[in-house]
């Protein structure tokens, strides 16, 4: 061999060598110690082997980068804790301890010791925990943590870390969407009763407001009928609509409407169907203005000038995020955050129009998530980065895909009726699949990446008005505003009433003042009582919609839920029925509800549909490896600190999953 041949092939030896290193390689394809952790976890993805069969689907392409993750580590289902709701299941997969321990049996829990007429522990605090969450164990090993929308992680606990924009803690300023409609559409919507409250509670999240003639608009436009405006005052900001027609054809029909803040300088005009641009606005909180970003919907605009109008605000600000600055860099870098679709309870769906605006503002929000994913992991370098969007909840609770797919009775439709539904619900799966894709992108071969999710969703039949039934009985008083339909509950002369999501609390000499478990003679008659008047609910095509009521002293061992933060009974529905707190004068114990899925007070354990997937990729996983049976939720934090080398607490209840491992 000459030299000028063997110089030759020492050349394309070393710069394929070169090549093969400089190419990129799947997280999870090489040796090494554990560099990152990435861990998503929509929040209401559902996956079961029946029906939501994620990993049929990757096989089918629909989700390739969920089938990477299959081909490279472990996957199979994951199956909550009872009530099998959010705040529950957070709390039990960031500390791997089941409610009995962690304490957190609902949203908004009520205690004994404190009075029933409002929430005693807001279930989504980082205070509402009894042992610590990952991310306090993994700073104090020395990691550096960042949290995007994680339930249960305000106020912030972190240190030295990352976090941004908990939900619905008690912290920061929070402004969700706001829907606004003329008052004269209130008389229609007044069965709804607190439903357009946060959480039946909190801020309103659809208002009703005068609308007036038109008066004082600089450069107004030409309106072909008297044009008319509205004023909407939210968060400290006042924008003015003025609703004209601008059609020359002699009938009445409005068809655009202009924004301003003062009348005089317009932000846009919009007809039905359009959304404007984002916008900066100032906004007040706590006597001080907080800069932040806006943008409107006119999701409807009657012929007659009545109007629905969304008002989208960014969901980050320098008082939802530690440290502050974090607000400004993700909006000047990603955009301003939408976090998730609609809110909760759902208000996109009462207008046909809804189901459009729901869609578009669900891909913002997977967009956005998508973006902050690759973002934080450049910016910030966090060693743990966990990332949630609550957008698959949404999506699947509402009223427009459920109810199709899943038909009245419960008998999955995959004709060509459904058709649509499915594609819309496809194309979630596929956004949720397009993020992995953006955290893989920033990840290196030595990364672990995790997919999970809280729970499932499955679909609702009918609502059951406990409540109601208690007033038949003459158990529950109350008065409703005869304006708003909003109900006011007579805590002392009631002795029986049921708050979400699955406690009913007794007490036979009214429940007003500090409420605490009863015991006596008369209590257990009551209580019996109760108990036997829920056995006997049967709905028309013979369902007995209560599976259980559970006493509570016996709800630790059936249900692994603490005593002090549950009801005198517990209640465990049947799959398809969903317990409801709001009364109405009609008092029926059964009704039809517009949302279409939900998830609370059902038996996770025998509910395939509450099911939800757990995949794992990184060093030290079996690659292509099937869990054969579903895991549960307080497993995955033990398996994640076995792959960290980080001890594990000695109250951690769930198991290393040595299985998996190689």
């Amino acid at each position: 061999m000459t030299k000028k041949y063997a110089g030759a092939i020492v050349i394309v030896f070393v710069l394929g060598t070169v090549a093969y290193f400089l190419q990129p390689k799947a997280p999870g394809s090489g040796p090494g110690p554990i560099t990152k952790v990435y861990w998503f976890i929509p929040d209401g993805m559902r996956a079961d082997p029946d029906i939501f069969n994620i990993y049929r689907w990757a096989q089918e392409g629909r989700l390739p980068n969920i089938k990477k993750m299959m081909d490279r580590g472990a996957y199979g289902y994951s199956i909550p804790d009872f009530p099998s709701h959010t705040p529950t299941n957070w709390a039990s997969l960031m500390t791997g301890t089941h409610p009995l321990i962690h304490g957190v049996t609902d949203g908004p829990m009520h205690a004994e010791g404190a009075p029933l007429n409002k929430p005693a522990v807001p279930g989504f605090s980082s205070v509402a925990k009894r042992v610590d969450p990952i991310w306090k164990m993994l700073e104090a090993a020395g990691k550096k943590v960042a949290l995007l929308s994680i339930p249960g992680s305000t106020p912030p606990e972190l240190k030295n870390g990352i976090t941004i924009r908990g939900r619905w803690a008690p912290w920061g300023f929070d402004t969700p969407a706001v829907i606004f409609e003329p008052t004269e559409k209130l008389a229609e919507m007044k069965s709804v009763g607190n439903g357009f409250k946060l959480f039946y509670l909190g801020q309103k999240l659809t208002q009703f407001i005068d609308k007036n003639a038109a008066s004082d608009w600089a450069d107004a436009p030409r309106s072909f009928s008297p044009a008319q405006e509205f004023k909407m005052d939210t968060y400290g900001a006042t924008i003015w609509g003025l609703v004209y027609d601008s059609t020359d054809d002699g009938t009445v029909n409005y068809d655009s409407i202009r924004f301003s803040q003062d009348k005089k300088t317009s932000l846009g005009t919009l007809k039905q169907g359009e959304w404007s641009g984002w916008m900066p606005v100032a906004l007040m909180w706590k006597d001080q203005p907080v800069a932040s970003n806006m943008k409107f919907k006119v999701i409807k605009l009657w012929e007659g000038g009545n109007f629905r109008v969304r008002v989208f605000f960014n969901n980050v600000n320098e008082f939802l995020t530690e440290p502050a600055s974090v607000a400004k860099e993700l909006t000047d870098a990603v955009g301003p955050m939408v976090d998730f679709v609609d809110n909760w309870p759902a208000q996109l769906i009462y207008e046909d129009e809804d189901k459009e605006t729901f869609l578009e503002e669900a891909e913002m929000s997977l967009d956005w998530h998508k973006a902050a994913a690759g973002f934080i992991l450049d910016r910030y370098e966090p060693d743990f980065f966990i990332q949630d969007t609550y957008t698959p909840n949404q999506m699947l609770e509402s009223r427009w895909w459920h109810r199709k797919i899943a038909g009245s009775n419960f008998d999955y439709n995959t004709a060509d009726s459904a058709a649509s539904e499915w594609d819309d619900i496809y194309w979630m799966y596929k956004k949720l699949d397009d993020i992995l894709e953006e955290a893989m992108k920033h990840l290196d071969e030595n990364s672990v990446i995790i997919l999970s999710s809280d729970h499932g969703i499955i679909p609702v039949y009918k609502q059951l008005k406990l409540n109601n039934l208690f007033a038949k009985k003459g158990w529950l008083k109350y008065t409703i505003d005869a304006k708003t339909g909003e109900p006011t509950i007579d805590w002392e002369r009631s002795t029986v009433v049921y708050l979400k999501m699955a406690y009913v609390y007794i007490n036979p000499n009214g429940l007003g003042g500090a409420w605490k478990h009863g015991s006596g003679a008369e209590f257990e008659k009551l209580r019996n009582e109760v108990i036997q008047a829920l056995a006997e609910i049967e709905d028309d095509n013979g369902v007995r919609p209560v599976a259980n009521s559970i006493k509570w002293e016996d709800a630790p061992a059936f249900f692994e839920l603490p005593t002090d933060r549950i009801g005198d009974l517990v209640i465990e529905a049947v799959a398809g029925y969903q317990l409801w707190e709001e009364v109405d004068v009609q008092q029926e114990v059964f009704g039809e509800p517009l949302a279409s899925g939900y998830k609370q007070a059902v038996d996770p354990k025998t509910t395939k549909g509450l099911w939800s997937p757990f995949m794992i990729v990184g060093p030290g996983v079996k690659r292509g490896y099937a869990i054969p049976e579903p895991i549960s939720h307080v497993d995955q934090l033990p398996t994640i600190f076995k792959l960290l080398n980080i001890e594990i607490p000695a109250k951690v209840e769930g198991k290393v999953l040595t299985d998996i491992l190689k």
